[in-house]
């Protein structure tokens, strides 16, 4: 199946629970820190939720 690629790129601190939470089943835990996750409608969401958190790597 087919991959995408997310970088943190803004710190989750002052940001709600829930979003700190999406951070963490994404697998993103620092800045820059970039993850490779399957792309799924559940994972395309989630990245929606903190989308002004991160950022899809070409």
């Amino acid at each position: 199946m087919a991959t995408i690629k997310i970088k943190q790129i803004k710190s989750r601190i002052g940001a709600p629970i829930d979003q700190k939470r999406t951070l963490l089943s994404l697998g993103l835990h620092k800045i820059s820190q970039v993850v490779e996750v399957e792309d799924t409608p559940s994972n395309r969401g989630m990245v929606r939720k903190v989308h002004h958190l991160v950022e899809v790597v070409k």
